[in-house]
């Protein structure tokens, strides 16, 4: 499925203080130029790749930006500026590797489908367990009964934000942790991270809604979760906020991050294209720097049905002006689930299928998990008990229509819980099974947390080389893909769907 495209919004105000640790140094604090100044004199946001870690402020100056933030540890400045020319101005200084304007190169969420569809009710005070289909497939009950969780594992959620006064992730949301990186630099007022979309709040739950006698229950239900939002309110992650996300995550010490995102306006970033290099570069260095210091990072593969391994035809792309058709090649990769260490995570379905939008390529996916499928709907036989059902916002029940929505009426307010779809929902099953291993086995390394995943994921055969699962669904409609590899090596699954008991057992 293509992502829901939704209108960008203007640039965020900017944070007036930046207090971040370079590597090998001590916190510094850096005052950038006011939020009016900014808007009065800039533009258009740039990331600015140097040639080493050091920002060189006077290279933005020069070229008539405004410096918004930086990080050293890294060698990437976010900066403002009026001039349109001022990519191409600061490349020409020799300490510079290259500069990319970022307004018009957003990352969207995976945005899951809301069709309508009905619903079976569930009594007030029930449990939303028995909804859970995707966490059983996993056997994501028979792990808990090992080990749940430990308050010592912090899991961050780069999202839109999450609601943290739900009733099934207050107790396991940790404030001291959560940030907003929307502009570039991190703000730890809640309000600031507060979900204003609902997807954010749906990932968490799927990782770590607490395990409390109502609604839902997470994968790792005892764990700590931070929201660090680097999505706005209409559903574009900037790439200066991806950044500021995961050098967020580093310093904070996070175990694993979840990442149901990818690179927008080009549904492929390509480190060829002069406008998009600087931004995968930026990128893969914050990610590098995040693995670099023991966080693993997992990562959504997309819902447009594509083989991320072979050359493709992006016909969808610029989306944010008149769209054109050109061949990508293996010069191109989507951020940030083909960067180099992230797990990429496919969706399969209640009959342990591919999803019929999901993403695949052999050498590119390592594990499939539980994403939804309304077209496989689970023994129930309803169309939502083939999706994933999480925690939602009650101040954003209208995002989602009604046959969408569940709640559980124990406590007061009610807790609300929504159905939905998408590589974003397969994602945070894995980052959960992530947090359970480290949970019981102690810190590991990003390396070893992915091949324990792989070694221990139930293997999984190609349905048919040649496979289309819908043309009873959607005659005419065309959503074959081809699977290559055998049993626990191919491109639908990798090595197979995780699986949450032998993760912590085997």
């Amino acid at each position: 499925m293509r992502s829901m495209k939704l209108s960008p919004s203007a640039a965020a105000a900017i944070a007036l203080t930046l207090s971040l640790t370079a590597c090998g140094h001590t916190p510094s604090s850096l005052r950038v130029a006011s939020a009016a100044a900014l808007s009065s004199q800039a533009t258009r946001t740039y990331l600015v790749v140097y040639r080493g870690n050091e920002v060189a402020l006077d290279a933005i100056t020069r070229a008539g930006g405004t410096l918004v933030a930086r990080y050293d540890a890294i060698g990437v400045a976010v900066a403002r500026a009026a001039d349109p020319a001022f990519a191409s101005a600061v490349r020409r200084d020799a300490r510079v590797q290259g500069a990319s304007g970022t307004a018009d190169f957003a990352v969207q969420l995976q945005k899951p489908e809301v069709e309508a569809a009905p619903t079976t009710p569930v009594a007030s005070g029930d449990p939303l367990s028995v909804l859970q289909g995707d966490m059983r497939q996993i056997r994501v009950p028979e792990a808990q009964a090992v080990n749940s969780g430990s308050r010592a594992v912090l899991v961050g959620d780069l999202d839109t934000g999450l609601d943290y006064t739900h009733p099934d992730l207050a107790a396991n949301v940790d404030f001291s942790s959560s940030a907003s990186c929307v502009g570039g630099s991190p703000d730890q007022t809640p309000a600031a991270w507060m979900d204003d979309d609902g997807h954010g709040t749906h990932t968490a739950g799927t990782i770590a809604a607490a395990k409390n006698g109502i609604g839902i229950t997470g994968v790792a239900p005892n764990v700590r979760i931070a929201g660090i939002k680097v999505g706005d309110a209409n559903g574009f992650f900037y790439p200066e906020a991806v950044v500021c996300g995961f050098m967020w995550a580093a310093e904070k010490g996070m175990a694993v991050t979840n990442n149901s995102y990818f690179a927008d306006p080009w549904l492929f970033n390509c480190r060829n294209d002069a406008e998009q290099r600087a931004i995968w570069e930026a990128e893969r260095r914050a990610i590098r720097y995040a693995i670099g210091k023991g966080v693993t990072v997992v990562a959504s593969a997309g819902n447009e049905n594509m083989d991320l391994s072979r050359q493709n035809v992006d016909t969808i792309s610029p989306d944010n002006t008149t769209a054109m058709t050109r061949e990508v090649t293996n010069a191109c990769a989507q951020v940030p689930a083909e960067v180099p260490g992230v797990i990429s995570v496919s969706a399969d379905n209640r009959q342990q299928r591919k999803a019929y939008y999901s993403n695949y390529g052999a050498g590119v996916i390592d594990v499939a998990a539980p994403g939804g499928d309304r077209f496989v709907p689970g023994p129930e036989g309803t169309i939502v008990s083939g999706l994933i059902l999480s925690t939602w916002p009650a101040s954003h029940r209208n995002n989602l229509l009604p046959s969408r929505i569940v709640q559980d009426c124990q406590t007061a307010p009610c807790a609300t819980y929504g159905y939905l779809q998408g590589t974003s929902m397969a994602g945070p099953h894995v980052t959960g099974v992530v947090a359970l291993m480290i949970s019981q086995f102690g810190p590991m390394s990003p390396g070893a947390v992915k091949a324990r995943l792989m070694q221990t994921a139930k293997p999984l055969d190609c349905p048919a080389r040649s496979y289309n699962p819908l043309p009873q669904f959607l005659p005419g409609v065309d959503f074959t893909a081809t699977c290559l590899g055998g049993m626990g090596h191919n491109g639908f699954y990798g090595a197979g769907e995780v699986d949450a008991l032998a993760a912590i057992t085997k």
